[in-house]
């Protein structure tokens, strides 16, 4: 019996592969952290003098984003650094941990919103369409900005997801507070205010909703959607000349573009175990987009049979 062991180039290969991709995340996302953060205080003010409920929760939302994008910033930095023998898989992971987190807070800024909201359509206190206008349209001009940033950046990766759903969010908090401040300039019904704020919160969580369920599908260590790990083993067999059998799969991510995939191949006496394994991996890259793995070779009873008996 044999065990074939993942590569270093392998390892590498990924890093130089992903690393122009991995910066450019990081830009965008740092500079998206820069223009929402450098807007919030405005719109909080504005919101303040206005007395608008959709003004206060963009600019809480904001907040919220700005803390967000950083950390989804600190998230890609952090991934940067090389693996250690205490974190053999290095800091990778870390990002979607970011995601979901971020997904998390999604649900709070919605609470808050809907709590406030009703607060608001049973109180309807009075709100300045004029200068909610004009902090909207401020606003939507810097979101715009941002979610156009980000759209830049990788769109399947999860920390840009996460981030771009919180910059996604204050863009339709600007466009709620617009058209509220349009409609009450011209007719004085104020409830519109807080009843766009409820449609806002409801695409919020809608839309944190999936990213929370991606990010955690990766951290309990879940195999890819896409991936049907019942195929793996008759492809083997039907593909691969010499295999036998094949048990123990167990297919896992990273992150949503780092997988990793462990078997056990039963093969014939007559035949090579390198030859084996190089074949094994080459058609587990070729047909399941699985280019991380590890292999054990066995002729006869599985190693692990013994144990898993007892």
């Amino acid at each position: 019996m044999g065990l074939s062991k993942m590569h270093g180039s392998q390892s590498h290969d990924h890093g130089h592969g992903h690393g122009a991709a991995h910066a450019n995340n990081e830009r965008r996302v740092g500079l998206a952290a820069l223009l929402t953060g450098s807007f919030m205080l405005a719109e909080v003010a504005g919101g303040i003098v206005a007395g608008s409920l959709a003004l206060l929760a963009d600019a809480g939302h904001m907040l919220t984003d700005f803390a967000a994008l950083a950390l989804a910033w600190f998230g890609f930095r952090l991934s940067r650094r090389p693996a250690d023998w205490k974190r053999t898989y290095g800091f990778d992971r870390f990002q979607v941990l970011v995601a979901f987190a971020n997904g998390l807070t999604l649900f709070a800024i919605a609470a808050w919103i809907v709590f406030e909201g009703i607060t608001r359509l049973m109180t309807t206190p009075e709100v300045s369409g004029g200068i909610m206008v004009v902090i909207a349209v401020l606003g939507l001009v810097v979101n715009v900005a941002a979610f156009m940033l980000l759209q830049g950046a990788d769109p399947e990766n999860l920390n840009v997801r996460g981030a771009a759903i919180h910059v996604l969010g204050d863009l339709l908090g600007s466009v709620a507070a617009l058209v509220a401040g349009a409609v009450i300039l011209l007719t004085d019904w104020t409830p519109i205010d807080p009843l766009l704020s409820l449609v806002v919160a409801a695409i919020i969580v809608r839309s944190g909703w999936r990213v929370v369920v991606d990010a955690g599908h990766i951290l309990l260590e879940g195999a890819p959607q896409e991936l049907d790990t019942r195929a793996i083993g008759p492809d083997l067999i039907a593909n691969v000349e010499g295999v036998e059998g094949v048990h123990h799969v167990h297919v896992w991510s990273i992150t949503q573009s780092r997988r990793m995939v462990t078997l056990h191949a039963l093969i014939c006496d007559t035949e090579d175990s390198d030859r084996m394994v190089r074949g094994i991996k080459a058609r587990l890259n070729e047909r399941f987009g699985l280019d991380h793995a590890t292999i054990e070779i066995e002729r006869g009873a599985c190693a692990d049979a013994a144990a898993e008996g007892r």
